[in-house]
Parts: C-alpha cells; structure tokens; sequence
C-alpha cells in the first residue's frame, strides 16, 4: 500500500488515479505554459514588427519631406554688357518701323536712306525728355537717335522721341559740296551711306584737333573732297537737314600727333591701330617700316607717340616713338 503526501493510506486503485490525475494537471499547467510563453513569443515579434515598421515608416517620411517652395522673388538674370564704346553720332529723322522681336528699328534719315539701327535693355529711351519704356516707341515718331558701332552695326545707345522735328549729328567724309547751292554731301561714317545737307550762310565751321590746317582759320573753303567733318544739324520743313555748325575733324595735308597705346598691330600690312585717350576714339595709321626700324618693337599695348599727315584717304605716319 502506497501512502499519499498527507501520510494517509489509499488504496492502490484509487493512488494510481489520483497520480494520473496529478500527471494529467500537471501536463495542462505545461501546455498553458507553453501556450502562454508562444502566445508571449508571438505578441513580442509583432510588437517588434510594428515598432520596425514603424521606424521604417518613419525614416522613409523623413526621407520623403517636401522640397522647400522656391522663393517668390525675382530671378536674377545675366548681366548685360557694358554698352559698346566709341565715338556716337545723333541721327535725326522718323521712326519708319520697329520691330521688338528683333530689337531694331528703321530710321528714316534726313538726306540719306534709311538706317536700321539695333537696340535692348542698355537703350535709354526718352519722350519730350521723359524717361520712357522701350514698349514706347512706335512709328511715325521723330526721333533723334544717339548712335555708336557695335561691330559692323549700328547700336542706339539713347533715343529721344520728340514732338517737333529733331535735330541730328553726322560725322563722315566729304564727297562733295557746292558753293553756289549750299548742298554738301558726305559719306556717313556709321552707315556708309551719302547723307546731302543743306549749308546755309553763316554757318558756323571749325576747326577740330589739327596741328596746321589748310588756312588760318576753318572755313567752308576747307570743305574739299576727303575732309573728315562733323556736322551738326536740324531738319527743315521739307524733310532736308540743314547745317547749324560744321567740326572739320582733318582735311587732307594736314598733320596730327597721336599719343596712346597699339589696340591693333598687322605688320604685314603695314599698319597699326592706336587709341588715343585724349579723346578716347581710334585712329589706323600707316606706317613704312623700313623708315621705323623700331616698328619690330611694337606690339599690341605698346605706349606710343605717332606723328602722321592725312592724305585724304589715311593717317600717314612720319614720325614714331615708343614711350
């Protein structure tokens, strides 16, 4: 007979059921446990998963943050050059056409043909002496025109659209003029074209930067065919330019010194290009090399002083210094 835990006598059936039951409750407090520890395990990897997918969620949002907006003001844009430098004339006339998809204009010039001149943002426009929009300018305005060379073109450095008709600025090369009628043609330095004004009596003429001139004093007398001139001038009532002062620039035979540095050097032309500050313009200058044997010390930037006569056709060097 086997004894239970209180020490007490059962009889053999009944202990080795009582044992069985023991074994079969102990058996379910196993498995629960086991079903708790897996249910456990189970909660614990999804807890992770979440808190993985969580953290994942989590940096791919950072990763994803929206780009910062752009700033509402304006966008710089590249800066335009400086406007092109050079000696400017005044053309005066009427705006014939403009067309501002190719910023240029045509100009209807007094005496000559019409010129198409370029301009953009570095423009300055003017209405009556009132600062205007480039969207102003229309045709059928008079305008006197502020001109230089931009290259091989012809830029509007300002326009000034005016009410009355305008007044105008021509430089070039006399081909022509004719005492008896007043009428003097001269080819147009910018635009190549003859340009025919109308030279009243008294008119005003001097004479500009010559060491000699072909008299004492400037006069109509020195508009000889190959003068460089300058002329000043309004319109008349019929379209015709007519001359308030006429700037005789050289006329030929006469003799200029130059001072300033070789911008242009073609020694197998014989020639030179020269700036002069004095008046900041450019001035091609032939030369004989073999009378200038320091001419195989030029080069471009060299500081020089050049003596040269105006045959009517060039500047003729026939002294040179390097400084």
């Amino acid at each position: 007979m086997e004894l239970c835990t209180n020490n007490c006598a059962k009889p053999p059936g009944v202990a080795l059921c009582h044992q069985r039951e023991m074994l079969k409750n102990h058996g379910s407090v196993r498995v629960w446990q086991m079903v708790r520890f897996f249910a456990g395990m189970v909660l614990a990897s999804m807890a992770i998963a979440q808190v993985s997918l969580a953290a994942q969620n989590s940096g791919q949002i950072a990763d994803i943050q929206p780009a910062p907006t752009a700033q509402t003001g304006t966008v710089d844009q590249p800066a335009l050059p400086p406007p092109p430098k050079g000696r400017s004339t005044v053309e005066g006339g009427t705006i014939r056409s403009v067309d501002p998809v190719r910023d240029q204009l045509i100009l209807g010039v007094y005496g000559t043909k019409p010129m198409k001149i370029l301009f953009d943002e570095r423009t300055q426009v003017y209405r009556d002496g009132v600062k205007a929009p480039l969207s102003d300018l229309h045709a059928q305005d008079h305008a006197s025109v502020q001109t230089v060379l931009d290259g091989t073109k012809i830029f509007a450095l300002s326009i000034h659209m005016l009410s009355q008709a305008p007044e105008g600025e021509c430089q070039g090369q006399v081909l022509s003029y004719d005492a008896a009628t007043g009428l003097l043609t001269v080819t147009a330095a910018l635009s190549g074209q003859p340009i025919t004004l109308h030279v009243p009596a008294g008119t005003s003429v001097v004479g500009v930067g010559q060491v000699t001139v072909s008299s004492p004093s400037a006069g109509l007398q020195d508009l000889v065919k190959g003068t460089l001139v300058s002329v000043q001038f309004n319109s008349s009532n019929n379209g015709r330019g007519v001359a308030r002062q006429i700037s005789i620039l050289a006329t030929p035979g006469s003799s200029f010194v130059f001072t300033g540095n070789v911008v242009s050097l073609d020694l197998a032309a014989n020639r030179l290009v020269l700036l002069d500050p004095k008046d900041d313009q450019s001035y091609s200058i032939v030369f004989d090399r073999s009378r200038f044997p320091m001419s195989r010390d030029l080069h471009v930037g060299t500081h020089v002083t050049v003596t040269a006569n105006f045959d009517g056709s060039h500047y003729v060097a026939t002294a040179a210094k390097i400084l």
